[in-house]
């Protein structure tokens, strides 16, 4: 959730279209409505922070991804766009938890990471296969020139 005082159309209008191609929205909301929607909700805890100029941004796949959009886009209007407060995943985040998680890597990273991780151990078994295979080879190897050197 950010305040925005002083942006113009054409600014909320760039910062929507920018959100838009990574499947992202940001929404104008009225705080009355706001709060009455967010009865019985994760974002029930957002209920203090809805005052004043109040835009939401949404998020349907990644919140690293939303994350860093929004301060990225907080960052060229700092004295017009500010954030408040944030729900990654039902908890109210503030806004030193929200730099905390833009600083993640994205999601397919992490899924690329954890991959790599339980793939690790099944790697180091199969080299560790072939290399024993490999030393007996050489090995065999060795015994068969001491013998061919004594006969």
């Amino acid at each position: 959730m950010a305040e925005y005082k002083g942006l113009t159309v054409e600014d909320i209008t760039n910062l929507r279209v920018g959100l838009k191609k990574t499947n992202l929205d940001f929404k104008v909301v009225k705080n009355t409505l706001a709060k009455r929607a967010a009865e019985g909700t994760a974002l029930a805890k957002l209920g203090d922070s809805l005052s004043g100029q109040v835009g939401i941004a949404i998020g349907y796949d990644d919140p690293v991804a939303l994350t860093k959009a929004v301060l990225d886009y907080a960052k060229t209007k700092p004295d017009k766009f500010n954030i408040r407060a944030g729900i990654i995943e039902g908890g109210l985040c503030g806004v030193e938890d929200l730099k905390a998680v833009a600083s993640l890597p994205g999601r397919e990273v992490l899924l690329g990471q954890i991959a790599g991780a339980l793939q690790a151990p099944t790697q180091k078994m199969a080299g560790l296969l072939a290399n024993t295979v490999t030393r007996f080879a050489f090995a065999l190897e060795a015994l068969r020139a001491q013998k061919e050197a004594q006969a």
